[in-house]
């Protein structure tokens, strides 16, 4: 076929035929991974899609739809961004144990790792500390490579092995070691000093006059701590700055930092997990300021979903983690991008 050649479709037989195998992996993954959470006791639920909010992130972006109510009455809705606020009103209805292989959407993202449609395999633990969930997800990554007969992961040049005993790594301590940046030095309180961080990471990355706190960080962060973490062997990147909270609780022995986490093999980022913050003021205010800086930066907000953030003050101490289930599958079949490993590829898949 020359370059003119017209590229076949996805569903093309021959074109099929060089996916299957990376396919069959991602069945027997799925069947392993739901075996093993039945083994520790998880019930598998399964969540509704459509949401009146799809989360309250400054920079994820949900597909909008319209439902017309059987009285004509034309209600707003969205694709979920993820599970969390569904799975989270059922920590607060009594379920201790949980797990959702979740269809979740993002708009404005498509590339080698990112699909605007794609699997979240996301649980919660009540009663437990993060590192159960930290614990939990090294095991289900091992359990992925083992359906899969592959013995190390490899990616873009990049090796890890999904057996070794992860690396723990703080986020402070990455950047002092990947950058000289004091991290923490930026943060007063659990307040950002953005001109600190500036001043700091200028000879790292490109500041513009417009980055806020969050931006200057997550230059530093995808720019030079990413690219060399789950080297070797996964690593576990954990105590988030405050500023980076999110929907975790910060530590009570030091307001700068987050128990929240993120999982990494050969520079990709697997999976993002917190200790769950249960102060539904708290979680208010952090959500109405997001909303605020989506509004100046896009030039929309979202709604806060009311039952959610009433479910977040009743809801018991738990642990919680949304692992992207397509890039697992992508290390462990050893694919070269995430469309190789899902069934059916977005349009526009080349």
């Amino acid at each position: 076929m020359d370059e003119t050649s017209p590229i076949s479709p996805w569903w093309a037989p021959s074109r099929h035929l060089d996916r299957a195998p990376l396919l069959r992996a991602r069945a027997e993954i799925t069947r392993a991974l739901r075996q093993w959470f039945a083994t520790q006791g998880f019930i598998e639920v399964e969540t509704g899609i459509l949401q009146a909010s799809p989360g309250n992130e400054t920079h994820l972006h949900a597909p909008r739809t319209e439902l017309t109510t059987g009285s004509g009455e034309r209600l707003s809705r969205f694709l979920r961004t993820s599970p969390e606020f569904a799975c989270k009103k059922l920590l607060a209805a009594g379920e201790e144990k949980i797990v959702e292989f979740a269809r979740v959407f993002r708009d404005r993202e498509r590339g080698d790792l990112h699909l605007p449609e794609f699997t979240m395999l996301e649980w919660y633990r009540a009663g437990a500390p993060y590192q159960a969930v930290i614990d939990d997800c090294v095991a289900v990554i091992g359990e992925a490579a083992r359906a899969a007969g592959t013995r190390l992961f490899s990616f873009r040049g990049r090796i890890a092995d999904p057996f070794a005993a992860p690396q723990m790594l703080t986020v402070a301590q990455a950047f002092r070691t990947f950058t000289d940046i004091d991290l923490l030095a930026s943060i007063n309180g659990g307040e950002p000093d953005r001109a600190a961080l500036a001043a700091m990471a200028q000879r790292w990355v490109k500041v513009s006059d417009d980055d806020d706190w969050s931006d200057i960080f997550s230059k530093v962060l995808v720019e030079h701590i990413e690219p060399n973490l789950g080297q070797g062997q996964l690593t576990v990147l954990n105590e988030y700055p405050a500023p980076e909270a999110a929907l975790a609780r910060t530590l009570p022995a030091d307001p700068r930092v987050a128990e929240r986490f993120e999982v990494y093999a050969c520079g990709v980022e697997l999976a993002n997990g917190f200790g769950e913050l249960t102060d539904a003021d708290e979680q208010r205010a952090r959500f109405s300021k997001a909303m605020d800086e989506k509004q100046r930066r896009y030039g929309e907000r979202y709604p806060l979903d009311e039952e959610f953030l009433d479910a977040v003050g009743q809801m018991p101490e738990a642990s919680g983690i949304a692992l992207g289930f397509d890039r697992l599958v992508m290390l462990a079949a050893g694919a070269r991008r995430i469309d190789e490993v899902v069934w059916t590829p977005p349009a526009g898949t080349p």
